[in-house]
């Protein structure tokens, strides 16, 4: 398997990462079982949000002990500096972990910037200073506000759609990323359920030496397509 390092977080990880929104559907003892298949078959990049709803602590429980051994990303939908750090805190604890590898500001809307007035990215910057998070990242399905990211030269990695019929302009936004040596998270790599055939998608993506895809995975099926 390719080894992929996102940007200039240094994080190097296997081509083949867990996006972890469909756990919050399953109990928690399925949820534990299936990410540990996941570590135990090579899987070390781990994708979470405060907005799963239970994801984040069935990840915590899984992974309780061993944080030292993977990657962990999660998210925050704040919009104000007061619930950045009610949400962080709270993902914190829920994963049982005193770091977050790559903070993202979920879906953004628009590029937070240090003095744009929200106090937003200030808030990205104290989580740093204190350790409580490693990287600064964002994600977005807004081609416009991922190129202003990607430009800004705020963040570390870019979380956005990208699949084997993405257009010309998600390929541009690969080649920014690579440009500004900036870590491209694939999200929706099956293209929403558009695609059927994960081997062609899996294919797809190791043809970029700076793209992680993160499958959305629920079952053990699922999740043996992705291992095989």
């Amino acid at each position: 398997m390719r080894q992929i390092t996102l940007g200039s977080t240094g994080i190097t990880v296997p081509q083949n990462a867990f996006g972890a929104l469909p756990i919050q559907r399953i109990s928690t003892q399925e949820a534990v079982h299936l990410l540990r298949k996941a570590y135990d078959g090579g899987m070390t990049f781990f994708d979470t949000a405060r907005a799963y709803s239970a994801s984040e602590e069935k990840m915590g429980a899984a992974f309780d002990g061993m944080r030292e051994k993977i990657f962990i990303a999660s998210k925050t939908m704040a919009q104000t500096p007061e619930d950045f750090w009610a949400q962080l805190h709270t993902s914190l604890r829920n994963l049982r972990t005193d770091y977050i590898d790559i903070y993202q500001f979920h879906c953004a809307n628009r590029c937070f910037a240090p003095g744009d007035g929200t106090g937003m990215y200030e808030c990205m910057l104290e989580a740093k200073e204190q350790g409580k998070i490693r990287h600064i990242g964002v994600t977005s399905h807004k081609l416009d506000v991922a190129k202003e990211c990607i430009e800004s030269g705020l963040y570390e990695t870019l979380q956005f759609p990208f699949s084997y019929i993405s257009t010309e302009k998600e390929l541009e936004l690969v080649r920014m990323c690579k440009e500004h040596n900036m870590g491209f998270i694939a999200m929706k790599g099956l293209a929403g359920g558009l695609i059927h055939n994960s081997k062609a998608a899996m294919a797809y993506m190791t043809q970029f030496d700076n793209v992680l895809p993160i499958w959305g995975i629920q079952k053990i099926s699922e999740l043996e397509e992705w291992l095989s």
